[in-house]
């Protein structure tokens, strides 16, 4: 799949930062929702950014490793949460319901039949993944169908005058996929990259940490490449995939990407090597509470809008950072400078 992606450039930078440091304030007090303000002028090209129709995806995927033990829950919860996500009663609901934002759920590859419904979107590539510990989660064509997925999802939107996802997941046994894609993206020891996800108890993590280095010594074993797209496959969730797609062609329209914990920062990872520009789109959102997430973090040189001590993934930090995101945009077109408020600068 090709994407053409380029970087914002910095051609206004010395207009909007003209702006941004004669609003009625002192230099740099809005800190960093300064640089948000910054970033987003760059990515729109403009002096005035606006955020029409804001759109939470919500990606879900089953992994055949959760059979494995890699989660302290069952594989059923993956379409269960999505049944509580489209009757509306999860967290990434009440947050997106609280701050205005659309949201649907992208279904890319849960083991079970939901059917048409409002708010689902089907992009099934099949009904879950192989289980990793044994064979590559899935095929290269299996890969790059749930890419494309994304890819169309994501300029369907832009067609409708969306300028801004945000991006969530849903999928027993992700954080270990994550887990494993971060390793081997970022070099950082596994035993690094991997958390309790869910919860597990010590003997838990425990036994999630020797099945992923099972799985690991497998890949290795096998001679596979180590390039980006090789690693999506070996170890990666129709989820994240499909993420992976939806965030090139996001990037590619000029949109802006909300990027929400552990399992989505892997997507983006992915996405970033494929494509570094793609950075330059990605806001990101809360600073996880995986153990993975400062790997990530620091590979991607960013610094997160909060640190809250989240985990729960479903787009929550997302949601929760959009009115900061909004709020960046607001001051950049309302505030107004020392001149036009008759307020006296710093002689």
């Amino acid at each position: 799949m090709l994407f053409a992606i380029s970087s914002p450039g910095n051609s206004l930078d010395a207009a909007l930062l003209d702006k941004i440091n004669n609003k009625t304030k002192p230099l740099g007090a809005l800190g960093q929702l300064e640089q948000l303000a910054l970033q987003i002028g760059r990515m729109q090209k403009t002096l005035t950014p606006a955020l029409t129709s804001p759109q939470i995806l919500v990606f879900a995927g089953d992994h055949g490793a959760a059979k494995a033990g890699v989660s302290a829950y069952p594989q059923d919860v993956t379409w269960q949460m999505v049944e509580n996500f489209l009757a509306g009663g999860a967290a990434i609901n009440v947050f997106s319901r609280q701050n205005g934002l659309a949201l649907a759920v992208v279904d890319c590859g849960v083991a079970y039949d939901f059917g048409a419904r409002d708010g689902l979107i089907d992009a099934k590539v099949a009904l879950g993944t192989a289980n990793y510990i044994e064979e590559a989660a899935m095929s290269a064509a299996q890969c790059a169908q749930a890419m494309a997925n994304g890819a169309t999802i994501v300029r369907e939107l832009a067609a409708k005058g969306c300028n801004l996802v945000g991006f969530g997941e849903m999928g027993i046994g992700n954080t270990a996929a994550a887990s494993l894609l971060t390793h081997c993206l970022t070099g950082v020891p596994l035993a690094d990259c991997i958390g309790r996800g869910t919860g597990l108890d010590d003997a838990g993590l425990i036994r999630k940490q020797a099945l992923l280095e099972k799985a690991l010594a497998r890949y290795q074993a096998s001679g596979a490449a180590h390039d980006p797209l090789t690693l999506l496959a070996e170890f990666g969730g129709f989820e994240i995939a499909t993420m992976v797609g939806a965030m090139l062609a996001a990037a590619e329209a000029r949109m802006t990407l909300l990027i929400d914990g552990f399992i989505v920062s892997s997507a983006a990872l992915v996405a970033c090597r494929l494509q570094p520009a793609l950075r330059d789109y990605c806001i990101f959102c809360h600073r996880s509470a995986e153990p993975g997430a400062r790997a990530q973090l620091q590979a991607m040189n960013a610094e997160p809008l909060i640190d809250l001590g989240l985990r729960l993934g479903e787009g929550t930090g997302a949601a929760l950072a959009y009115p900061l995101v909004k709020a960046a945009v607001s001051f950049l077109n309302e505030m107004a400078s020392f001149e036009s408020a008759g307020v006296s600068d710093k002689s």
